[in-house]
């Protein structure tokens, strides 16, 4: 009897089962949020792109070298070097805090941060004011991490994506805006002299006017920061309580909830208690965790040294193994570049995505590095021989489109990152 009973349940359930399940209902991003912190990212891209064309100029000109062009490179990577490295032994704390005090203070101290330092870095006329401008913004911008944290606090399962497909779109902005800043406005009383040639100021500190172009920036982005962004975290602790939990080893100090936590108002469903102890550091490295955080990790410095790199090889005279090119052809070469790497990513990465896999374009982009590198010494061979004509240029081209798959790999990287943590 009891056997029958189940049966006529089990029937009865299939029966009322939907055989087509209901699409999942797609939640809007929120755009009145999201722009801003899709802006609010543009000075950041633009820093590092403004001053690629002429940091090596900038650094003969200081004369820390004495005139040894042999030198430049090991300058300009002390240079470089200062801020990532001041950046990498702080924002993994500057993001923590924020779970804490909250996104909005901090990002409107790196914001800050960026101003100053530009304001700064043009206006040093020594190494080491150039040096102690790149640590401080290093040390004080925690922005790229926080940024992503706030992408997931005002977003859910079913838009993150759709997020994720914005985020380049500041980057690819500063890519090929930053270059031609920083390539046409660097010695502008040298550069345009009919406009700039009575500005004594523009004279002494002549890459004072491309820095002040992103610290403006970041000027502006501070304000719509302060003025329009709210704050994507539901609770607070005072800096104080903070400070207080830290020294005494108080346990009752939580990281705040984001905003679009099932838990933030809803009163219709009984939810499990949140743990009061959040996840440790050891325990979320989980192995799948690692892997990714390895392979990113290992892209991310080999795209970075490469854009170090760049510039620097475009700007070494001949005869020490570059191209001898002056800051506003390095700066129209980089734009060019920003602009057709831009254009592919934003039209073919989801479809190529979407026709080979994420396996192939991880594998095109990590097979690229090779070619691309022994690319450097072709292409001066070749100016020595044939001087900077025809077969240069196409080698440069030809570096430059194996970039767009080490780019695509980098991004695809990021996004199996952000889903992976």
């Amino acid at each position: 009897m009891s056997s029958s009973r189940t049966t006529m349940i089990t029937r009865q359930d299939d029966e009322e089962t939907p055989l087509l399940q209901q699409p999942i209902a797609r939640t809007p991003l929120p755009w009145d949020q999201f722009w801003i912190i899709l802006f609010l990212q543009f000075p950041d891209s633009l820093v590092f792109q403004t001053l690629a064309p002429f940091t090596p100029q900038l650094i003969r000109d200081i004369g820390v070298t004495n005139g040894d062009e042999s030198q430049v490179g090991r300058y300009v990577g002390i240079l470089q070097s200062s801020y990532y490295t001041a950046q990498a032994l702080t924002i993994l704390h500057w993001s923590r805090l924020s779970d804490h005090i909250g996104r909005k203070p901090l990002i409107l101290t790196a914001l800050f941060a960026i101003a100053v330092s530009m304001f700064s870095f043009g206006l040093s006329r020594s190494f080491l004011g150039l040096v102690l401008s790149r640590v401080f913004c290093g040390a004080f911008n925690g922005s790229n991490g926080i940024v992503k944290s706030m992408i997931m606090d005002i977003t859910d399962t079913t838009n993150l994506p759709k997020a994720y497909g914005y985020m380049p779109l500041p980057w690819m902005l500063g890519a090929i805006v930053g270059p031609l800043i920083g390539g046409s406005l660097s010695r502008p009383a040298d550069r345009f002299p009919e406009i700039f040639r009575r500005s004594a100021f523009l004279k002494s500190y002549p890459y004072f006017l491309p820095c002040a172009v992103p610290a403006i920036f970041a000027s502006v982005a501070w304000l719509v920061t302060y003025s329009r962004f709210r704050e994507s975290v539901s609770t607070r602790a005072s800096p104080w309580r903070l400070i207080k939990g830290w020294f005494l080893r108080q346990s009752d100090i939580r990281p705040s909830m984001p905003l679009n936590s099932a838990l933030a108002s809803s009163g219709e469903a009984n939810f499990e208690e949140v743990p009061s102890k959040p996840l440790s550091l050891r325990a979320s490295l989980t192995p799948k965790v690692l892997t990714v955080t390895a392979s990113y990790v290992t892209m991310a410095v080999f795209y970075m040294a490469f854009s170090s790199i760049l510039p620097l090889f475009y700007a070494t005279p001949i005869e020490f193994g570059g191209l001898s090119l002056d800051p506003p052809r390095i700066g129209a070469i980089l734009a060019a570049s920003g602009v057709a790497h831009s254009v592919f990513q934003l039209l073919f990465y989801a479809r190529l995505h979407d026709r080979f896999g994420a396996g192939a374009i991880h594998t095109a982009g990590v097979s690229s590095g090779i070619p691309i590198v022994i690319l450097f010494p072709v292409i001066n061979v070749l100016a020595r021989v044939h001087g900077v004509g025809l077969a240069v240029w196409l080698c440069v081209a030809a570096q430059h489109v194996l970039t767009t798959s080490l780019m695509m790999c980098n991004r695809l990287l990021t996004q199996y990152f952000m889903h992976s943590t």
